[in-house]
């Protein structure tokens, strides 16, 4: 049965249709989801896409958080559904308190675009089994505020714990702490991240076709879950 992916659309969403034609790439059905929403539509799993959601009004995701679709979203990562935020999605997962931190503005307070070097940490994560750890990898990023920032104690715990998913290399374009580029949750069921996998799909559009490597490791993931649920 083919994997069924939601992507939800927020007022101010500006990747939603990247990530949907990423995920058709990859092999599965991407199924639209709505910030106003209750439910979801019995999604596999769930990508929180980038852009300015609500306008970015206070701070990054602070309104989104807040979204009826975010009450039944929050309660079902929980409950183990793989969930990818990327930047503004990530920002959300923060807010959520799906992931630990925040993101800030740019350490140089200036916004960056460009095809960024990183290195894959965490292979372990709903998204990443496709990758080799340690494999270096180019994915575009653009943001003004995607500075990682968090607590030494909790920088410690998501090294200590393997959750520090990807990690900038040949420069850090936001002055992230320890070069964190991206995060999971204890579970690795919920991973954020600030570059945009979903712009590295295609050789044409994208300076790579790394990016395509999350989703095919999410369907990767839910197939194996299956094939778990059913023996």
């Amino acid at each position: 049965m083919t994997a069924r992916i939601g992507v939800v659309t927020f007022p101010g969403s500006l990747d939603d249709r990247d990530a949907q034609r990423a995920i058709r790439l990859a092999g599965a059905q991407p199924i639209a989801l709505w910030h106003g929403d209750t439910a979801l539509r019995g999604v596999d799993a769930v990508i929180l896409p980038g852009g300015f959601s609500y306008g970015d009004y206070l701070r990054g995701g602070a309104i989104a958080r807040f979204a009826p679709v975010m009450e039944s979203l929050v309660d079902a990562a929980r409950g183990g559904l793989p969930v990818l935020g990327i930047c503004n999605g990530f920002q959300i997962l923060c807010e959520s308190h799906l992931l630990p931190g925040a993101l800030t503005r740019n350490a140089h307070l200036h916004f960056r675009r460009r095809a960024q070097g990183l290195r894959v940490e965490n292979t372990s994560s709903a998204f990443t089994a496709h990758f080799d750890a340690g494999q270096e990898i180019v994915i575009p990023v653009k943001n003004g505020e995607g500075r990682f920032v968090a607590d030494e104690r909790t920088l410690d715990e998501l090294e200590g714990e393997g959750r520090v998913v990807f990690r900038y290399v040949d420069g850090n374009p936001s002055g992230a702490m320890r070069d964190i580029a991206g995060i999971s949750n204890a579970a690795g069921n919920v991973v954020g991240m600030m570059p945009h996998p979903e712009h590295a799909v295609e050789a044409l559009t994208g300076p790579s076709v790394d990016g395509l490597g999350l989703f095919t490791s999410v369907i990767a993931h839910l197939g194996q879950a299956a094939v778990g649920a059913g023996s």
